[in-house]
């Protein structure tokens, strides 16, 4: 572990100043931390590897009012963006639910844990506080609400086509399904356009006839993820896009482009991510009057903004301008780092990825010394308790994954040694020092063990052994995203709509183990996320073996902690 000095001087280094509401943007509603109407939960700490975690989405309902996915609390926060000083409504989650994601369609709450979940308010309307239940748990979810889900990136990684490649995926992405408040169901088909930096999306009616619209969407540099969110009751067509440049001395962007009911281009909403704003699943939703919401996560509060809108007219290209470019982390910021040794040995891309791969399929039985005390309060600084979300209620059952826990590391067989001894199994609160009693691991000691270092190399330290990539298309599998002092996540591949699929151990989007997962690129480089590659890395440019074969070739129950 690094020094507590060198930990102070590099939060220093990696301080950045609270985002400033630009012109036209506008707050619509600000949560401070805590547990009533007017809060959410919010987990950060001084120590490194710890990425903040607060509400994971927010979706428009069919009248306009916010969704908003407080998942640390346990609940959906209900509330009206027009009217801050309406009261917010609590609608409190089943007990044995832990959702990442929150999709709201024709009056259905529907939220994404490891599968879609629908679930039905309970209680009188006007109610501070109402329940939720899940309903038609045998029926199979509809293509649209799936799709809905796959905007960003919540779905279940196997369903994926199959096969782990160097490649950006098929220019015949699959199509989309939107249940849109303007146009009812349609489908959106999607074509390259110039290349790398465009895409044409034809819209059609879900049951056939006539084209609604084509919308020609192009970037100066390169496009990332492109997804149709909404058509508002006026006819303009919404869609998410991402800006992410081949070279690194430029910025990505992501935002939302409007277009009129012909499809003529009309403007753009840049979302104002920046690198103190915290990791969220769904950080964008257009209402039905085609007003666009931001979610943004810092220190201390959760915010929803009004964002403002730039009208484009004598361009089909949307050019956002140059930023001021990604930051790079050398091995000379951080001057008690140049000490550090690591013994390595070399390794391919397919070892990395089948190591990491068996992290997170392990089977496990949760014994109960493993899961500890219930409920276990031990958790300083917050109002939460240390056992992570996967686990809840599972004492004697088995579970898959490997759990999170801040400040512990080691191999998978470290892991399995421990539950046998009786150790408790994961902590998901951080703070700085460690618990001895817990076994598990936490982001950059998943990524190490992956890498197959026999120290545990923090995000802080990760530069101190790996070399920046010019651009984030550049990532091959057993690659990084790489944080300093928040968070890292290990390179799987491109999806076929260029998003980014990872392994991490993470307390929000994995519920607190090492699990699969996909995120737009763009939107995790705007937030500070640098592609990184291991030195020691064989350089190779072979893709790793196929996701199918590497599942079925993971060493299943293993790990019997009994």
């Amino acid at each position: 572990m690094l020094s507590r000095k060198a930990i102070l001087v590099s939060a220093a280094l990696l301080a950045f100043s609270t985002p400033v509401s630009r012109a036209g943007d506008r707050l619509a509603r600000s949560f401070g931390e805590g547990d009533d109407h007017g809060s959410v939960g919010l987990a950060v700490d001084a120590g490194d590897d710890a990425e903040l975690e607060g509400p994971r989405a927010i979706y428009s309902g069919d009248k306009g009012e916010i969704y908003l996915l407080d998942q640390i609390n346990r609940r959906v926060l209900k509330f009206d963006p027009n009217n801050p000083q309406q009261q917010t409504q609590a609608l409190e989650l089943p007990d044995d639910l832990a959702p990442t994601d929150l999709v709201v369609a024709n009056g259905d709450i529907h939220v994404w844990d490891g599968k879609v979940v629908t679930l039905a308010a309970t209680g009188r309307e006007d109610a501070p506080t109402r329940g939720l239940s899940i309903t038609r748990s045998t029926e199979k979810p509809d293509e649209t609400t799936l799709s809905a889900f796959a905007q960003m990136g919540s779905v279940d990684p196997s369903d994926e086509p199959e096969g782990i490649s160097r490649g950006l995926g098929s220019n015949e992405r699959n199509k989309q399904f939107v249940a849109s408040r303007g146009r009812g169901a349609v489908v959106a088909a999607f074509a390259p356009l110039e290349g790398d930096s465009g895409v044409r999306i034809a819209v059609t009616p879900r049951g056939g006839g006539a084209p609604l619209a084509r919308l020609d969407l192009q970037v100066r540099s390169r496009l990332g993820a492109a997804e149709l969110l909404e058509i508002d009751k006026s006819g303009r067509y919404y869609v998410f896009a991402e800006e992410i440049p081949t070279g690194g001395e430029e910025s990505s962007f992501a935002f939302v482009v409007r277009f009129s009911p012909s499809g003529a281009l009309e403007g753009v909403y840049e979302l104002p991510l920046a690198q103190n704003v915290g990791l969220s699943r769904r950080f964008v939703t257009v209402s039905p009057d085609g007003d666009v919401y931001f979610l943004r996560n810092r220190k201390g509060s959760s915010d929803v903004l009004g964002v403002g809108f730039r009208e484009i007219r004598k361009s089909k290209i949307i050019d956002l301008g140059v930023g001021g470019g990604a930051s790079s982390f050398a091995l000379t910021d951080f001057p008690s780092l140049k000490r550090t040794n690591a013994a390595v040995r070399p390794l391919t891309r397919q070892q990395v990825i089948q190591t990491g791969m068996e992290f997170a399929n392990v089977r496990w039985r949760v014994s109960p010394s493993a899961y500890g005390r219930d409920p276990d309060t031990a958790c300083s600084g917050f109002n939460r308790i240390r056992r992570p979300g996967y686990m809840h209620g599972k004492v004697n059952q088995e579970v898959v994954g490997v759990p999170y826990c801040w400040g512990c590391h080691g191999s998978l067989a470290n892991f399995a040694a421990w539950v046998q001894r009786g150790r408790l199994a994961g902590n998901v609160c951080t703070h700085n020092n460690p618990r001895p009693d817990v076994g598990g691991v936490d982001c950059s000691a998943f990524v190490s063990a992956a890498w197959g270092l026999s120290t545990h190399f923090t995000t802080i330290a990760i530069p101190a052994i790996a070399r920046q990539l010019p651009s984030g298309w550049d990532l091959l599998p057993g690659d990084a995203l790489n944080k300093p002092g928040s968070h890292v996540m290990l390179f799987v591949r491109f999806t076929p709509d260029k998003k980014a699929e990872v392994l991490e151990s993470s307390t929000g989007g994995c519920n607190g183990k090492v699990c699969r997962n996909i995120y737009p690129l763009g939107s995790l480089l705007a937030r500070g996320y640098r592609p990184v590659r291991y030195r020691a890395l064989l350089a190779d440019t072979t893709a790793a073996t196929d996701a199918a074969k590497l599942d079925a070739a993971t060493p299943q129950g293993k790990t019997k902690g009994k």
